[in-house]
């Protein structure tokens, strides 16, 4: 889990190639578990809330400029 932090230091293009992982692995956890051999179904919500965090300290940074 990423803190608010940690984001803030990183630049835009950080953040966004961060969200385009997160999104490669969300895809991934939810394609396990469909496929009904996920071992670790809380890191779907771990995952989704680190999205949420990254998109909202972009948005952040754009209103501040």
């Amino acid at each position: 889990m990423m803190k608010a932090n940690e984001l803030r230091n990183m630049t835009h293009d950080e953040i966004s190639q961060k969200v385009r992982s997160l999104k490669k692995d969300l895809f991934d956890l939810r394609t396990q578990g469909e496929a009904g051999r996920i071992e670790k179904p809380h890191r779907i919500r771990e995952i989704r809330k680190d999205i949420a965090r990254c998109e909202t300290v972009a948005k952040e940074k754009l209103n501040a400029k």
